[in-house]
């Protein structure tokens, strides 16, 4: 057991939440009971989220994506409403880091992303250095096809491959989530593929233009591993229990 400062401190030195300039307040967003047992990590505070970690008897809930985002509606109103209810109730504490939680050299969603598929990263790229540039364990994938074939296998998902030439894929970004915009500077940091959540109508052309395979695998899909990671740790550091719980999602 540990108290809810503590537990907020100890996120707070893992994830430096004050080095990233970021879409939402990132660390503690609802204030639960003070004693802290039993944390529930999860991609996004959704209400199903929220109540499984009810019927989990969690004391916290730790995510990816949490409830304020800047130019939301601050109105309390609908689900909105309701997942506060929920989380008030239950006097549950939820933490939430966006950005933080991405960036991380050995917790962090891209960190973990390239764990998962067999990438190790030596350079960073992108605005906040938050995509990561490396190499597969493999080598290097026979073509893009093969990239995305292993892709889909590993996160147990379909991929969305564009701009797939016949060329070998040495080099491989990836950033997870919606990271569209991250692109261009994966293809001028060397990349021969770039792997992310989501796709937007510019990169497929751009893509086919500049000969560089763009992979989008799912924004759900792309950001599971991160929470557990981070919130096993740390759990595992301050005595406490906890479990993973993913709501599917096929974004």
């Amino acid at each position: 057991m540990t108290d809810r400062h503590h537990l907020l401190q100890a996120f707070d030195a893992l994830l430096e939440p004050a080095r990233f300039r970021d879409y939402g307040p990132n660390g503690l967003q609802v204030e639960g009971q003070a004693e802290v047992r039993h944390i529930v990590s999860g991609v996004t505070a959704s209400r199903a989220l929220i109540e499984a970690a009810i019927a989990a008897q969690a004391d916290a809930i730790f995510v990816h994506h949490g409830l304020f985002w800047r130019g939301h509606d601050g109105r309390v109103t609908g689900w909105m409403k309701q997942r506060l209810a929920l989380l008030l109730a239950h006097d549950i504490n939820l933490f939430a880091y966006h950005l933080p939680l991405d960036a991380h050299a050995e917790f962090g969603n891209n960190a973990q992303l390239g764990r998962v598929l067999g990438l190790t990263p030596d350079t960073r790229f992108g605005e906040q250095e938050l995509g990561c540039l490396g190499v597969p364990a493999c080598g290097a994938f026979a073509n893009a096809e093969a990239l995305a074939e292993h892709t889909a296998a590993a996160l147990c998902r379909q991929v969305t491959c564009v701009g797939a030439g016949p060329g070998a894929i040495r080099r491989v970004a990836w950033c997870t989530g919606g990271a569209q915009s991250y692109f261009e500077a994966a293809i001028a940091a060397g990349a021969d593929a770039f792997i992310t959540g989501e796709i937007s109508e510019p990169q497929a052309h751009y893509a086919r233009e500049m000969g560089v395979a763009y992979l989008a695998c799912g924004h759900h899909a792309t950001e599971r591993y991160g929470a557990p990671a981070v919130a096993g740790h740390v759990a595992a550091q301050l005595g406490l229990s906890h479990q993973f719980i993913d709501i599917d999602n096929p974004a």
